[in-house]
């Protein structure tokens, strides 16, 4: 499993196209209102060799057949649930801050339920998911679409929500955006999901898939956060760890 110090240089490996304040940011790792979230989240790999944490931070994987973190873990018991709970609370206290990881945890769980009765899809969860846990890899759970006019069914303004505009023999090609996505600037995988209940004649916005976060035509505003400016000068509240969401566009995305 990775260390915070190889998570954080891991990011540097990336060639993320992200934006903050209306410029192109070059080294988001470097950047002092991105580096507070990437300090956050750098405590959930740290815990996870920390003595007295490694039982909450960590659990054994069936897919990989050794330790990962517990944010890449599959739910198999109900203390898994409970050690979850248990390790979010000891992240709570150390930070004071979202530490970004849980959308993404919920939502790998959520999938390996909904493909449960589709063997043809979980083969390729679950290859998939194996592969996140033995490079021990963030996951950006993406869930909200921009929804625009919300009396108005997907169809009606598609460019508000991710959906499948090209469908492939090889794979399928994606466009739209998420919008709220905490913690994508400091991922490595894009875990896009639908965000609503859909109806029959929607199914080309019913698109569970995953891709880097610097595949192509993937681009990231970043959004602000409450004093966001003094960060790096005198600070009597939370001066390392921080919070951060972003808007993800996907610009015909392919995914094999």
């Amino acid at each position: 499993m990775r260390t915070a110090e190889a998570y954080v240089q891991s990011l540097r490996a990336r060639k993320l196209r992200l934006f903050v304040d209306g410029e192109l940011c070059e080294s988001p790792v470097d950047h002092p209102k991105v580096r507070p979230a990437i300090n956050a989240v750098a405590a959930t790999y740290a815990l996870a060799h920390d003595v007295t944490h490694r039982a909450l931070a960590t659990s054994h994987s069936d897919l990989i057949d050794r330790p990962v973190n517990r944010f890449t873990a599959l739910f198999r018991e109900r203390e898994d649930l409970l050690r979850k709970l248990d390790f979010q609370r000891v992240l709570g206290r150390l930070t004071g801050t979202c530490f970004q990881r849980c959308v993404g945890l919920d939502g790998l769980n959520a999938l390996w339920v909904a493909t449960h009765e589709r063997p043809e899809a979980r083969a390729r969860f679950q290859a998939w998911l194996a592969g996140v846990q033995a490079r021990d890899e963030m996951l950006n759970g993406a869930m909200t679409d921009a929804k625009g006019d919300r009396s108005k069914r997907p169809p009606e303004q598609p460019d508000h929500y991710v959906r499948v505009v090209e469908r492939r023999a090889d794979g399928v090609v994606i466009r739209g955006s998420k919008i709220h996505q905490t913690g994508a600037a400091n991922a490595h995988q894009i875990l896009v999901m639908p965000g609503q209940a859909l109806r029959e004649g929607e199914e080309d916005f019913a698109i569970a898939c995953a891709m880097p976060v610097d595949a192509l035509g993937v681009t990231m505003v970043l959004g602000r956060q409450p004093s966001d400016d003094r960060r790096g000068g005198p600070d009597a509240g939370n001066a390392r760890f921080g919070g951060q969401e972003c808007v993800v566009l996907f610009d015909d995305v392919f995914v094999p």
